[in-house]
């Protein structure tokens, strides 16, 4: 029984000993980061090739003034409200309406098809980023066009559906109402 309490404790000591002697292996290859670099030039140009886009079609409509917002889209009024102030913020309830178009003015989806929507500014993620950031710029009863490039859309990705992989998109959207979260009636939740 000793010699078996002396041969444990010696595997254990070896093992211990051969565990703490090792050093980390290096890698076997370094990676020159060539491929962020391509990746990064390829959406650079990307981005470049879809703001001459959006900026052809700005100029090509004379009878419309577009204003670029700080997050990297345009938009411009189609029905303005000057007597209200106030805008949606983080919590309120927004409720809208929209109809989506591809930079040529085809409708990929219809304002009939979207329905009206509800959205709790900033608190949820269904919807696109650009639409997100637009609709706090906007005031009650207010239509503005915006023109998002694909980035601030549906991406490289696209939606499954009928928006390819890295389409700007046209969003025309009408703000009818929105309201502070907590006076929202339970049955809307």
């Amino acid at each position: 029984m000793q010699f078996n309490k002396s041969f444990a404790l010696l595997v254990a000591v070896l093992l211990l000993s051969a565990c703490s002697q090792q050093k980390a292996r290096n890698p076997i290859s370094q990676s020159s980061g060539s491929f962020m670099k391509e990746s990064i030039d390829r959406n650079k140009k990307l981005v470049a090739g879809e703001e001459q886009k959006i900026d052809a079609l700005m100029k090509q409509d004379t009878a419309n003034t577009y204003i670029a917002s700080s997050k990297g889209y345009w938009y411009r009024y189609d029905q303005k409200n000057s007597r209200d102030t106030l805008r949606p913020k983080k919590g309120d309830v927004a409720h809208f309406t929209y109809e989506i178009k591809d930079l040529d003015g085809n409708i990929v989806y219809s304002e009939l098809e979207l329905r009206p929507q509800t959205y709790r500014v900033d608190k949820e993620q269904k919807m696109i980023i650009g639409l997100r950031h637009g609709l706090k710029l906007m005031r009650k009863n207010e239509k503005v066009t915006f023109l998002f490039p694909s980035h601030l859309a549906y991406g490289y990705h696209g939606d499954n559906r009928r928006i390819r992989q890295n389409v700007p998109l046209i969003y025309t959207v009408n703000l009818t109402d929105f309201s502070p979260e907590n006076t929202v009636s339970t049955s809307e939740q």
